[in-house]
Parts: C-alpha cells; sequence; structure tokens
C-alpha cells in the first residue's frame, strides 16, 4: 500500500472524483449491519407519509460511501483522524436497479506542519448538495 507523501500534496490539490450508486438492496444490507431498521428507509408508503419523496439513503451509509474518495486515495483509511458532516437534504432511492447516484469530489483545503491535511467534500445528488461542511483530517506520510 502506498501512502500519500505530506510533501506531494498542496492547497488545492483535487482528488479523483467519483459516483457512487444506492439501490434499495444497499438499504436492506446496510440496515441488517447497522441495526437501523427505521421504517423509512425500506417503506415507501410510510416515508411518503411523512413527506418524502421515497425511501431515503441512510444518513450514515452515505457518510460512510462518500469518505471513500478520500479513503481510496488516501490508501489508507486507517489515516483518517477525522470526519464531519452535515445532512442537508435526503437521498431518495428509487425502486430500479439503477438506484441512486451521489458524485463525490474533494480537495485539499490545508496542509499542516504536522504531516495532516484537511480535505473538503462535495456531494452531489441530483445537482443538489446532500452533505455540507464535509471535511476529513487525515494524516499523510513522510
Amino acid at each position: 500500500m502506498t501512502l500519500i507523501s505530506a510533501k506531494s500534496v498542496s492547497v488545492g490539490l483535487e482528488l479523483p472524483p467519483q459516483a457512487f450508486n444506492f439501490t434499495r438492496a444497499d438499504l436492506v444490507r446496510y440496515a441488517g449491519a447497522s441495526g437501523d431498521f427505521n421504517v423509512i428507509h425500506w417503506n415507501e408508503r410510510v416515508a411518503k407519509e411523512v413527506g418524502l419523496p421515497s425511501v431515503i439513503a441512510h444518513g450514515m451509509l452515505t457518510m460512510g460511501t462518500v469518505i471513500r474518495v478520500v479513503t481510496d486515495w488516501l490508501g489508507d483509511p486507517g489515516k483518517v483522524l477525522e470526519y464531519s458532516a452535515r445532512f442537508t437534504r435526503p437521498i431518495p432511492i428509487p425502486d430500479t436497479d439503477e438506484g441512486a447516484s451521489v458524485l463525490v469530489s474533494a480537495k485539499v483545503t490545508e496542509v499542516l506542519d504536522d504531516g495532516q491535511a484537511v480535505i473538503s467534500i462535495t456531494a452531489i445528488h441530483n445537482e443538489l448538495t446532500v452533505l455540507a461542511k464535509t471535511t476529513v483530517t487525515v494524516q499523510l506520510g513522510p
């Protein structure tokens, strides 16, 4: 595994963007793994009754997926020191094989003297931001 060197990273560096799809099958698997069986993630009738357009992706599933743009680039998820995000809108998951796509990009916003970097993530679904103020602090290699 090759770890990204602090010497090779500068403010403004854009990480390779990625697209991630969420299907209803993903919601079922995540519910089983996490124990989050909230009905809005699997029952369309109830989701619509509470004002949602459809069943929606779990927030933690969304966060856990979009950070892959950083961990895939970094090469070691263990180098993530801090991660935060604010949920701005849900991701409705249609009842199709394709599901819903989220486009994720990331950019280095700060490089610290101790070999750490702060990275800002943008996650877009249907041209709308689904996470805001999403930042990751990572430990870079020497």
